[in-house]
C-alpha cells in the first residue's frame, strides 16, 4: 500500500478512463468524483476524430462505455457555491505558481470540488495542480504502462 494513500479521495478524470489499469492499492478505499468529471467524460464520445470510421465507432464506444460505469458506480459531488468559492482561490494559486489556469479550467474545478469537500485529489497527472499544494493534497498515482 502506497504511503499516501487516504481513506477517502477524489479522483480526478484521468484516473477514471485510467482506472481498470491503475493498481486499487494506489487508489483510496472510499473514491468520489466531481460533477465536472461527468461533464468532461460526457464530452470524450463528441470529441473522437479518426479517420477510419470503425476506430472511430470503437472509441466513442469505448468512451461511452467509461461514461455509463461512472455514472452507475458514483453519486457525482455537484460543483456548488462553495466550489465555486474555493475555484477563485485556486485560480490565485496557478497564477501566484507563474500558470495560466484558462488551459485547465476542468481539472482545476475539480480541485477546487475535492478542496470544498476536505478531500485528497487523486490523479495521474499531478503537472496540472502545480501551485494548489498549499490548498489541497494532491496524490500522484503511477499511470499505468499498458492501457490496451
Amino acid at each position: 500500500m502506497s504511503d499516501d494513500r487516504q481513506l477517502r479521495g477524489m479522483l480526478d478524470t484521468n484516473i477514471l478512463i485510467l482506472r481498470r489499469w491503475i493498481d486499487p492499492a494506489h487508489l483510496p478505499d472510499e473514491m468520489a468524483i466531481s460533477a465536472i468529471t461527468l461533464a468532461e467524460l460526457s464530452a470524450g464520445p463528441h470529441e473522437v476524430v479518426r479517420s477510419d470510421e470503425q476506430e472511430a465507432y470503437a472509441e466513442r464506444a469505448r468512451r461511452l462505455e467509461i461514461l455509463q460505469r461512472a455514472e452507475s458506480e458514483f453519486d457525482a459531488i455537484p460543483f456548488d457555491a462553495e466550489a465555486a468559492r474555493v475555484y477563485g482561490r485556486v485560480a490565485a494559486a496557478v497564477i501566484a505558481s507563474g500558470r495560466k489556469p484558462r488551459r485547465r479550467v476542468a481539472g482545476l474545478m475539480i480541485a477546487a470540488t475535492a478542496t470544498a469537500q476536505g478531500l485528497p485529489l487523486y490523479t495521474t497527472n499531478p503537472g496540472d495542480f502545480v501551485g494548489l499544494e498549499a490548498l489541497t493534497s494532491i496524490i500522484a498515482v503511477p499511470r499505468p504502462a499498458a492501457t490496451n
